[in-house]
């Protein structure tokens, strides 16, 4: 490498495309940003010059789009998510911008390998699981068709943790996602919010007689903006996710430290900042619920004041308020969100209730991401009255408004008004945050066809009654452009050698792969694409695990957070069954199968982790015994996210989603296994039964019983007992691991799991074995037939159109946000 030229920084090597641009760039930014010469520079200095290289041209962009914006006083979609699982940003950004073949020539020539470069990068870790990842999807797909965007979050320090295995168990460490820096984020320091907590309320009588009120918090810390741009593919348009940082007022107590009080003089910083220290603080304890809640009000309460802000610039009518934003609430996080805009309307802005609350009612929107009722956000009235005083008055206000509602509706039904309540008052005070998500929005939308007919259904029958046209679905997607472009280059290679690359932009054309199942050339390059691509999973699988994985197996992948809905230890059922089938007769016929598990449990949930422990237990069994060497391997891959899902999706042959029906609200893992030529295997849940629908039943392994079975058999006194009992197989299976076989004799170890099933079984488990194993039966014989199977993971892939998230942005576009493109013009 040669030194930068001494000449001033020129355009083209801030905005220019070609390989010299980007060498030119490259080096600035390494010897004026990284002040490295190149005898001392290391990996991360390489990765952050690139990455500076690349973000100059993504800021180009981002100024264009915000100025643009600004100039149309465009309508804009807020999506408030207390996740964003955005996954590595160097090779997305490279893929929008169209720069990954120059940047990978331009690497080259300084003797440099992008990939190296690109397992560099940290990957952020702002979300759990598919929540955030949608998130990010939708941002994604928001930018790709042109539409006026602000994504709001937190800017945790520590993210998601870091999951090792220790002894087969799930260890968590801290996620240091910002240690080396974060070259895609500006820090906005100028840009803050001031954001109380506790207190207490006074009220009075203005000028004109009016009842205000005013909040006088105890406690008050500042929100700092983040930024960091979110380019769409191959547009000019780039929009912008705000990440919001907790700082105290004052950072140091000069006095304290002068008079000897060190730890007394930073103990505002420490309180402060632990409200965005970590991603989803454990609330089993009181202090863990107030961190949580602070958490909420904090990223809602700085990004209402963000919007207004922003709105100010041009207006002062904020009657007006909801022609300009429409706000997206990602689940009930960010529900805190209705009564602080009410606050913010009414108590600082001077506006009467009834005008206040239309303004309110029709600036939001809300998505509702579960039907387990356990999993939706209820407070403590005390612990909420504590934080946030006015807030709970200001429900207290809209429920007795929209209870005069209901019962103006209902005459005499107290039951009804007392399920529709914003309070429980059945389980102890609390408020119901999807309650109050409900009431205050405009549109309330389920994430697939049977999610959202249970949300009507069941879950919020009462709510849909009452304001039918209020309630809608919008199944889930995901971007092809990380999801395929980015992730599978082979295969996405292959298909634009076919149909052409218009499909990374527009996925219904992937129908025009349909044909090319029926030639057999091509069904033979298909499967080298994915071998090649399984070989590459294998080489993972070794570099973290130590385990062999033989590409020529049939990979069996279950790859999603650990739940006991999710199923994980029916699969582990199913692979002790295969054990025991092959101990009986090692010489039986079976097609060799790897089966890959990979996951995070929550840190506090004990049985999800014991999932984990027998997974593992069963894998070193299983790997060890000479009789099914090259016939049966188990794999825990540790430390699931983004990147490594990038390589999994492609490897895989077989996608588990075998969750209990009726309770995965849509799923996204199943799609992306689809679109990457995996067949599934899956219960009628979520989006299951949409991909069923799209790619034809001869092409998908359905089995277990239905939302409305389930509901049948608990109705009926499910007794899984009585299943053992006429099962066998399933009792031989439960009895090896319940007699320590893979627990090095320990009969104890998974006691907790077997009595959870024989006694309670609450996620049907049990019930639903017998019929996953003929199942399981019927992908071995399949798989036998090469040429089949390879027809078939084409026509999945070919028929995937519907899931694009840029298809379900349309939506909510034409349906719920009622916004148009801005296309931006870069000259």
């Amino acid at each position: 490498m040669s030194p930068p030229p001494t000449t001033r920084l020129s355009d083209t090597i801030r905005t220019g495309v070609t390989v010299a641009d980007l060498k030119q760039a490259f080096l600035d930014n390494l010897y004026y940003i990284q002040a490295k010469f190149p005898a001392v520079t290391t990996r991360n200095d390489h990765y952050m010059a690139l990455a500076y290289t690349v973000r100059d041209r993504l800021l180009h962009r981002w100024v264009r789009t915000a100025r643009t914006n600004y100039e149309r006083a465009s309508r804009t979609v807020c999506y408030l998510s207390a996740e964003y699982l955005l996954g590595p940003q160097l090779g997305n950004n490279l893929v929008n911008l169209g720069l990954f073949d120059p940047a990978r020539q331009a690497m080259a020539e300084f003797g440099l390998d992008l990939d190296d470069l690109l397992d560099q990068e940290e990957e952020p870790g702002l979300g759990n699981g598919g929540l955030g990842r949608l998130a990010a999807c939708f941002l994604d797909s928001l930018a790709t068709l042109q539409v006026p965007t602000i994504g709001y979050g937190i800017r945790y320090e520590f993210g998601i943790f870091k999951q090792v295995i220790r002894d087969g168990w799930q260890t968590e460490l801290t996620d240091k996602w910002l240690r080396f820096g974060n070259p895609w984020e500006v820090p906005r320091p100028e840009i803050t919010v001031p954001v109380g907590f506790g207190g207490r309320t006074r009220a009075w009588r203005d000028a004109a007689g009016r009842y205000r009120v005013e909040w006088v918090p105890d406690q008050v810390i500042v929100g700092v903006a983040h930024d960091t741009p979110v380019l769409g593919y191959r547009v000019n348009t780039a929009n912008l996710l705000r990440l919001w940082q907790a700082q105290a007022c004052e950072s140091f107590d000069f006095q304290a430290f002068n008079a000897g009080d060190y730890l007394g003089a930073v103990t505002a910083k420490v309180v402060s900042e632990n409200i965005t220290k970590v991603l989803y603080p454990n609330d089993a304890s009181a202090q863990g619920k107030v961190l949580r809640l602070q958490q909420q009000y904090f990223f809602a309460a700085c990004s209402l004041h963000d919007m207004i802000r922003i709105y100010t610039q041009r207006a002062t009518d904020l009657s007006r308020f909801h022609e300009r934003y429409a706000v997206q609430l990602n689940d009930t996080h960010p529900a805190v969100a209705v009564a602080e805009l009410m606050r913010l309307l009414v108590d600082e802005h001077g506006m009467d209730w009834d005008p206040a609350w239309e303004v309110t009612r029709k600036t939001f929107a809300f998505t509702n991401h579960t039907l387990l009722p356990e999993a939706l956000e209820v407070w403590p009235v005390e612990l909420f009255g504590r934080l946030l005083p006015r807030h709970l008055e200001i429900i207290f206000e809209i429920n007795r408004r929209w209870l005069d509602r209901v019962r103006a509706r209902f005459p005499g039904d107290d039951g009804r008004a007392r399920r529709m309540s914003l309070i429980d008052e059945d389980h102890g005070r609390a408020v119901r945050m999807a309650h109050l998500a409900c009431v205050g929005s405009h549109a309330v939308n389920g994430v697939a066809g049977l999610h959202s007919r249970l949300l009507r259904e069941h879950l919020l029958r009462d709510f849909a009654e009452f304001e039918p046209g209020q309630y809608l679905n919008v199944t889930n997607g995901i971007t092809p452009r990380r999801f395929l472009l980015l992730c599978n280059p082979r295969l996405a290679t292959l298909i634009s050698a076919a149909i052409g690359d218009g499909w990374a932009a527009d996925l219904d054309r992937l129908r025009g792969l349909e044909p090319f199942a029926a030639d057999p050339g091509f069904r033979a390059e298909w499967r080298g694409v994915k071998r090649a691509a399984k070989a590459d999973l294998a080489a993972l699988i070794a570099a973290r695990t130590g385990v062999t994985a033989d590409p020529d197996s049939l990979f069996d992948v279950q790859a999603k957070r650990f739940h006991e809905y999710k199923r994980q230890h029916l699969n582990v059922l199913h692979v002790v069954t295969r054990y025991l089938r092959l101990k009986d007769d090692p010489s039986a016929a079976d097609v060799p199968r790897t089966v890959v598990f990979a996951g995070k449990a929550a840190p506090g949930y004990f049985l999800a982790k014991l999932v984990i422990k027998l997974i593992t237990s069963v894998a070193e069994v299983v790997n060890a015994d000479p009789d099914v060497r090259g016939r049966l391997r188990v794999v825990f891959v540790p430390d699931f996210n983004v990147r490594t899902g990038q390589r999994l999706y492609p490897g895989a042959d077989l996608s588990e989603q075998i969750s209990t029906a009726g309770k995965e609200a849509s799923g996204t893992g199943n799609m992306k296994f689809a679109l990457n030529g995996a067949l599934t295997i899956g219960t009628p849940d979520g989006a299951n039964i949409e991909i069923l629908r799209e790619v034809g039943p001869e092409h998908f392994f359905a089995f277990g019983l239905t939302a409305e079975e389930v509901d049948s058999r608990r109705a009926n006194g499910y007794r899984p007992t009585d299943v053992v009992r006429a099962d066998p197989v399933l009792r031989r299976a439960l009895d090896r691991i319940g007699d320590g076989t893979f627990a090095r004799g320990d009969r104890d170890l998974f006691r907790p799991l077997l009595d959870n099933l024989f006694r309670h079984d609450p996620f049907l488990v049990l019930a639903d074995y017998a019929g996953y194993v003929a199942c399981q039966d019927e992908v071995s014989r399949a798989y036998t037939d090469p040429e089949g199977w390879a027809r078939s993971s084409i026509l999945n892939v070919a028929r995937m159109g519907y899931f694009s998230s840029d298809r379900s942005i349309r939506e909510y576009c034409a349906s719920v946000w009622g916004v148009d493109p801005v296309p931006v013009d870069l000259k």
